[in-house]
């Protein structure tokens, strides 16, 4: 058996682990301690406010959404009304866990959401401060819990595709060259999270849209209805009421599924042959 910094050790000897992973300047723990400083609001028209809480005998393989679990027992346990959050996969898939901590979407841990952030990540003793995600178009619904439904509304407005809906077609019958295929995958790996528009110091949920409208203009799926899906979702987006992308690219650097800013260069022109040829009466 080996433990956390892969060193041998006997066996039923305790597991002992770096305050942080990697940094052997830091004492040997077997649990950690931190302050969490969390973001406490009632409902969407009361005020909201940080609160303290301890965290205590933290395993450093704990992740940041059982370290709350733990906490809201704690809470539980005394009578206190414990910290709303969302999550539902838990594996980095379904994009509900959107929170801010000390500052960054999804935490200090890129590219990966917050369920896949381990309390081995921050120093033993760390005051950790955890807020929902900061858009105006996310209300916040209770403490952490915001309602990202605008990113749904944004994918109506794309609609359907003109495809048969019937047994999978024969593999050979609809040849995509290799690149457009690998492209498209890349595109609709976006599990809209938010996370981009959170960072994002516009609050500009181009990356999303753009991560939208890509992965089915890549594909002959996809172009029966490809002139009007990129008008309806760049209208939808700013009717939802996010900001205008400005290159700064913190959209990217905090995308759990590591979505490439090129894709936003691909909506624009998207959109503007879309209103090129809507303009021509096409």
């Amino acid at each position: 058996m080996r433990n956390f910094i892969g060193t041998a050790r006997p066996p039923g000897a305790p597991t002992k682990f770096r305050g942080r992973l990697g940094d052997p300047s830091l004492p040997f723990v077997t649990t950690m301690n931190f302050r969490l400083r969390v973001w406490r609001q009632p409902n969407a028209k009361a005020a909201g406010k940080l609160l303290d809480y301890e965290a205590r005998d933290i395993s450093p393989n704990t992740s940041f959404l059982e370290m709350l679990d733990i906490v809201n027992e704690n809470l539980l346990a005394r009578g206190d009304e414990p910290i709303a959050f969302d999550s539902d996969c838990r594996e980095g898939i379904c994009g509900t866990c959107s929170l801010t901590i000390n500052g960054e979407a999804h935490g200090p841990d890129h590219p990966g959401a917050v369920c896949e952030l381990y309390m081995r990540k921050f120093r033993d003793g760390e005051t950790i401060v955890v807020e929902p995600f900061r858009v105006r178009s996310f209300p916040i619904i209770k403490d952490l819990v915001i309602d990202r439904s605008a990113l749904d509304r944004i994918v109506q407005a794309g609609g359907f595709i003109s495809a048969r809906a019937g047994s999978a077609p024969e593999a050979n019958s609809i040849p995509i060259p290799k690149h457009d295929a690998d492209l498209s995958m890349e595109a609709a790996a976006c599990i809209g999270c938010g996370a981009c528009a959170a960072a994002c110091p516009n609050a500009s949920a181009m990356l999303f849209t753009a991560a939208k409208v890509s992965h089915l203009s890549l594909v002959p799926q996809g172009n029966p209805e490809r002139v009007g899906r990129a008008l309806r979702m760049v209208h939808v987006m700013d009717a939802e009421g996010f900001g205008n992308c400005t290159n700064t690219y913190e959209c990217e650097a905090v995308c759990p599924a590591e979505i490439s800013a090129s894709f936003i260069a691909k909506l624009n022109r998207e959109y503007a042959r879309a209103a090129l040829r809507t303009g021509a009466g096409d």
